[in-house]
């Protein structure tokens, strides 16, 4: 059941950067799950919940995963200075958030590493967060 929990950890990820009132500042209400299609220069930065890595971290006692999990971060700005601020946002809503889960319970949730890359676009910028979380059964 390593993977059992992906579901409700992706929907509270998402409940909790939808709802932060400093991400909403800099993005509206712009938080996908899924990439858009057709987005306008004016409709970005934009928030992306994306891939995941998930490893069993099962005990004896208790079912449990560490979950990799990886939100981007997309501009058609000309630098990263609007980019780094979405990003900051981001970490100031899911670092050490404690979320609660539709199945389990959120041990840990923290910030792990980053990645900046340059799109294809002219000026597009794009920042990969990973967070680590560690779930475990209820």
């Amino acid at each position: 059941m390593s993977y059992f929990f992906a579901a409700p950890l992706q929907e509270a990820v998402f409940g909790a950067l939808q709802g932060d009132a400093g991400l909403a500042a800099l993005i509206g209400g712009r938080v996908y799950d899924a990439p858009p299609e057709a987005l306008e220069a004016s409709a970005t930065p934009y928030v992306l919940i994306g891939d995941e890595q998930v490893r069993d971290r099962s005990s004896s006692t208790h079912s449990a995963a560490r979950h990799d999990l990886v939100v981007s971060i997309y501009s058609d700005a000309a630098g990263f200075a609007d980019a780094k601020d979405v990003a900051s946002a981001v970490c100031a809503a899911l670092d050490g958030a404690d979320l609660a889960l539709a199945a389990g319970h959120l041990v840990q949730l923290q910030f792990f590493r980053a990645r900046t890359g340059r799109k294809p676009a002219p000026g597009g910028r794009s920042i990969d967060l990973t967070f680590r979380a560690l779930v475990q059964s209820a």
